[in-house]
């Protein structure tokens, strides 16, 4: 998993500790679960901290929730946008370089209709390491 500022921060993990391709899976908890809820709002409340972000600002659903394996490095075009410009700083880039990083990494639907457009956090992260 990518911690540093300096990174995009892929989905949480439900494997292990955190991508641990033995433990993949989900966390199997359902829209009722408090464990589950307190865990949205602990991450809602953390990304909004990190990202410098209002306490009003909407959050995307994959910034705080694991995918069914955990192990997905895909986020959503609104991710990547949110946290550009905590990345940007971080590295010392313009907001520009960052965006067209995120513009150049952005995957469409599988077979045009399935699935939303992403990116997928690791590819970027590696191309921005490449620019230093």
């Amino acid at each position: 998993g990518f911690t540093d500022p300096k990174y995009f921060h892929p989905r949480p993990s439900a494997a292990g500790g955190g991508y641990d391709a033995i433990r993949s899976g989900g966390s199997n908890l359902g829209p009722t679960s408090k464990t589950l809820i307190d865990t949205v709002r602990k991450r809602v409340k953390e990304y909004r901290k990190e990202n410098h972000l209002t306490p009003d600002a909407l959050v995307p659903v994959d910034a705080v929730t694991a995918s069914a394996s955990g192990l997905d490095p895909h986020i959503s075009e609104k991710n990547a946008l949110l946290q550009a410009p905590r990345v940007a700083k971080t590295r010392g880039l313009s907001d520009e370089v960052v965006l067209k990083e995120i513009k150049n990494h952005m995957e469409g639907r599988d077979f045009g209709i399935l699935g939303e457009p992403r990116v997928n956090a690791l590819l970027l992260n590696l191309a921005l390491d490449r620019k230093l």
